[in-house]
């Protein structure tokens, strides 16, 4: 059975002039010529994004939309008409979000934070601002430690809230990021924290020294390419260093401290010096 909002594996069932017809089980699945792969040929299998077209035909297609079912993004207003608006997709359709899972009417050029989801009436895929009857911590599908996809969600006193993997809530404080950071924009973080309530605290990036070892190619490189020196070292400014790494001043100096343990840099009063 085939999913549609999302990636499927599909068969080349046959060729066709206008493209070729791939097997979804109980109907055939048009893929366009313009996104047939020279090399693909019948019995084929090849992963593509399914979607209804406007005649309430499945079409796949190898674009990638900005979302599939399921997750949340932001997306801009393309067009509006008295029952709801369209949003850009990154596909050759536009997704439709009713007025009545608005927060507040919407207007071409807009930007909005929606979830996808599949309409139970239509089939189709659908947009909602409602997103917050979709998250709860009440059940939580992750531990400390794990890697998680954050989307920003509203900015507090305190930080940012976040949304988790598309189904919980946290907090990322203002003390783990060196920048504004925009509603609606996607990060790649971990879970720090979870408290006996089930509030969730987050960090950006990747944990501990897993992080390190990434961020010490960086800062090689860096140095490489500037003569073999930096102005920067452990005593430099968190925006000093997030202008020049976009990283933390605290994984910056568990990376210059792994790198001068390996004897590859040492530390002037001014910066840091790749050794030779």
């Amino acid at each position: 059975m085939v999913n549609v909002g999302q990636y499927n594996t599909l068969k080349v069932a046959k060729e066709v002039d206008f493209g070729m017809y791939l097997d979804g089980g109980a109907d055939e699945i048009l893929l366009p010529k313009r996104y047939v792969p020279k090399d693909l040929k019948v019995d084929d299998e090849i992963n593509v994004f399914i979607y209804h077209d406007n005649d309430g035909r499945l079409i796949a297609t190898t674009d990638k939309p900005y979302a599939v079912v399921g997750e949340i993004a932001m997306l801009e207003v393309a067009d509006v008409n008295p029952s709801g608006a369209f949003l850009k997709w990154g596909i050759m359709k536009d997704v439709f979000v009713p007025i009545s899972l608005q927060e507040k009417r919407m207007k071409p050029g807009d930007r909005r934070l929606v979830r996808l989801f599949i309409d139970e009436q239509t089939g189709r895929v659908t947009a909602s601002e409602k997103i917050d009857k979709y998250l709860s911590n009440y059940e939580l599908t992750v531990a400390e430690l794990d890697p998680v996809d954050l989307v920003v969600y509203q900015k507090t006193d305190i930080g940012y809230k976040v949304i988790i993997n598309s189904k919980h809530m946290g907090l990322l404080h203002f003390n783990e990021v060196f920048r504004e950071l925009e509603i609606g924009e996607k990060l790649k973080g971990f879970i720090k924290h979870i408290r006996p309530d089930n509030k969730i605290d987050v960090s950006p990036g990747t944990k501990g020294y897993t992080k390190v070892l990434g961020e010490e190619e960086r800062v090689l490189g860096y140095l490489k390419d500037n003569s073999g020196y930096m102005p920067l070292n452990d005593k430099s400014s968190p925006e000093e260093i997030y202008a020049a790494f976009g990283m933390s001043k605290k994984t910056f100096k568990m990376t210059l401290g792994a790198l001068y343990k390996k004897r590859l840099v040492t530390f002037t009063q001014t910066g840091t010096k790749l050794e030779d």
